[in-house]
């Protein structure tokens, strides 16, 4: 990952490496499942993902705004926005602390094995 966000190209790349698939197959079933939550956003459905979240669309209701340029107000019109609630189970892991690393003795020396001389 590159400064701490995760790319589509790399998410293919972690799907073809998990899945043993090809990237080509990853990509097509990454393409799948962002769009399938697109189309059912677009037809107005809630997508519950269960122990990962949800995402339903939110409406935002018409507001006078303020054109930055030139300070003129304006008319925002009405519209839907993709809203994502995170799972129980995701919150977490998210906050879960991570498991320390096992410690792994040292080899146990060998006699004769000094390397003094060398």
């Amino acid at each position: 990952m590159n400064n701490g966000s995760m790319t589509k190209a790399e998410l293919v790349e972690e799907v073809s490496r998990v899945s043993d698939l090809t990237k080509k197959h990853s990509e097509v079933i990454v393409d799948t499942v962002f769009k399938s939550i697109i189309d059912a956003l677009h037809r107005g459905e809630k997508i519950e993902l269960r122990g990962f979240g949800s995402f339903r669309l939110r409406r935002r209701e018409p507001r006078k705004g303020r054109n930055p340029k030139t300070g003129d107000k304006v008319d925002v019109p009405p519209k839907k926005v993709p809203y994502f609630k995170p799972g129980k189970e995701l919150k977490e892991l998210i906050n879960k602390e991570p498991e320390p690393a096992p410690v792994v003795p040292p080899p146990p020396a060998v006699a004769g094995s000094d390397l003094a001389g060398v």
